[in-house]
């Protein structure tokens, strides 16, 4: 038996305190795992506050782990203590269904979440299935690495579903924890990235990050001045927005492709699609062999999120900095 000091919510939108729990014995495909850093993604705070009503309490949140190896089960072949990985937003899947079988775990019936029905990375230690165990490249900056297992995996995809290209003009709407990232992303693709945001005062640093052009999403003339142009637009926002004017951006043939958890439908305009044959598309995060790929391209061209860090014990601090929206533009907690 192993005992984890945590943090963990009692209640919906309550603080966080500490909390212990015991991990029983190791199972013969799982991995337990040291935590030094854990991510805190808005996810964490929708979950907490049991937004989408899967919630269960105490619930210890964090899947955006970087860690160590620390034990192994007697079936796991690829991992051994004291290797460097990542856990997202998935701990574990059925490995049999077709879907496991295709290479898309993430997309499992029976797919387990970190935080979901289980207790997450906000902690000294975590367990997980060794496939959602992503071995970490040599010479990634592990403090700077957390966030991409879960945002950064979640803009990734959908540069490859939807095959863009590096001669695309694309947009990128919402440019906070996600959607700089795929900024990052986009900018080393070799596409022309357009910008949307509706904070002026993020101008510079958003063009710092890669994007060719920004455009104040709350005036329509800036968003006209666009209009058919784009091969491919991301969305990262959770809000409702006027989709019929994203979609006037696209180009024939374009693509919308949304990660934002937008919780209202959305409003899309039939006659828009259908006379650009333009699709609407989304995603959740990706594959765990999609994961080591993603990081390896970080290494290659130095791709990481702009990061704040926090002490484990500050994490109200740091969740309290999050909901204000003062984050710049991920936070990591040192464990």
């Amino acid at each position: 038996m192993t005992t984890v000091n945590a943090y963990a919510a009692h209640e919906a939108g309550g603080k966080l305190i500490p909390f212990k729990y015991e991990l029983p014995v190791l199972g013969r495909d799982q991995v337990d795992i040291k935590v030094h850093y854990c991510g805190i993604c808005h996810s964490d705070l929708s979950m907490i506050n049991n937004e989408w009503g899967m919630t269960q309490f105490p619930l210890v949140p964090g899947h955006e782990v970087i860690g160590e190896v620390i034990g192994v089960g007697t079936e796991v072949k690829n991992l051994k203590p004291k290797d460097l990985v990542g856990l997202g937003w998935n701990s574990a899947s059925c490995m049999h269904c077709h879907q496991c079988m295709d290479g898309n775990h993430h997309l499992c019936q029976n797919l387990e979440g970190t935080i979901v029905g289980r207790h997450g990375g906000f902690a000294d230690y975590v367990r997980c299935h060794w496939s959602c165990a992503i071995q970490l490249p040599d010479g990634i900056d592990t403090l700077k690495a957390g966030p991409l297992l879960c945002g950064g995996l979640t803009v990734f995809n959908p540069i490859i579903l939807a095959g863009v290209k590096p001669t695309d003009k694309v947009g990128v709407i919402g440019i906070g924890g996600l959607g700089h990232m795929a900024l990052k992303f986009l900018n080393k693709w070799g596409c022309e990235v357009v910008a949307f945001s509706s904070n002026p005062d993020k101008k510079e640093q958003i063009l710092a990050m890669g994007a060719t052009r920004v455009i104040n999403s709350r005036d329509p003339q800036e968003l006209e001045s666009i209009a058919g142009t784009l091969n491919f637009i991301l969305n990262t926002t959770n809000v409702t927005l006027d989709w019929n004017s994203y979609l006037v951006a696209l180009a024939p043939k374009g693509r919308f492709h949304n990660v934002g958890a937008v919780l209202e439908p959305m409003a899309i305009p039939a006659f828009t699609l259908l006379m650009g044959e333009k699709t609407v598309g989304g995603s959740p995060i990706g594959s765990p062999a999609l994961a080591r790929t993603m990081l390896e391209f970080c290494v290659r061209h130095t791709i990481y999120p702009m990061v704040e860090e926090f002490p484990l014990e500050k994490v109200n601090d740091a969740l309290d900095h999050l909901a204000a929206g003062k984050a710049r533009y991920r936070i990591v907690l040192k464990v």
